[in-house]
């Protein structure tokens, strides 16, 4: 389980903090204005930026000062990073190089991995010649592989238009139903569809998760100020 005991990431003049008890599997979502922190405070979770203060616990284990491959994260950021000169296939394999695996077992966890994200026989082709959805499929397929217990997403659907970012969050539900997720969004209706639980991040703190129904139903003042309530 994850634990941020008094973290707090500073950026020049600009500073987030956090305070989390330890959070089960589920999924979190968090929200705010823009500049908040949402992205800052899953960076420094994910090890892309370090702490100032405090610490990341993962199973009681203090891992803040771990590189992000050490890490029992995977992100999936707003661009989805795959390789344009790579195909589906290979672009996925990348989650596997690590791990000393046989050329075949390889090609079966492809295949599987594919098949979750509802692109089987897409592997053999190029990013550019799927959709932007099929390409958020991709770049989710990925994480799976990657098979880490923390998964961050940094708005990898943003772009995405209303009926796509949908199905989307519905796969991100199926799929990843058993690890811990994080995800930022804008929008609370995202949060309402799959969240489990909610941070609110807003004025310098994002605020320890709480089950989602309870925080939307009756929002804190800063949710409310953000909503417009």
């Amino acid at each position: 389980m994850l634990r941020l005991e008094g973290l707090r990431v500073e950026q020049g003049s600009f500073a987030i903090g956090a305070h989390w008890p330890e959070q089960a599997p589920g999924i979190i979502a968090l929200i705010g204005p823009s500049g908040a922190g949402k992205s800052t405070l899953i960076s420094a979770i994910g090890g892309f930026l370090p702490a100032t203060a405090g610490r990341i616990l993962w199973n009681g284990q203090d891992i803040t000062g771990l590189a992000p491959g050490q890490r029992p994260t995977a992100t999936l950021f707003q661009d989805n990073n795959l390789f344009p000169h790579l195909t589906i296939a290979q672009n996925i394999a990348l989650a596997l190089r690590r791990r000393g695996m046989s050329t075949a077992d390889q090609k079966a966890r492809i295949a599987e991995g594919l098949a979750q994200v509802d692109l089987a026989g897409l592997g053999d082709r190029k990013p550019a010649q799927l959709s932007g959805g099929q390409q958020s499929r991709a770049a989710l397929a990925r994480v799976l592989l990657q098979d880490r217990p923390v998964v961050l997403l940094d708005e990898p659907f943003a772009a995405l238009g209303p009926a796509l970012k949908a199905e989307m969050l519905d796969l991100v539900k199926r799929v990843l139903s058993d690890r811990l997720v994080l995800m930022i969004t804008h929008d609370p209706q995202d949060a309402a569809r799959i969240a489990d639980r909610v941070s609110v991040v807003a004025d310098g703190e994002a605020t320890s998760p709480e089950p989602t129904q309870g925080i939307l139903q009756n929002p804190p003042d800063s949710l409310r100020a953000y909503l417009g309530q």
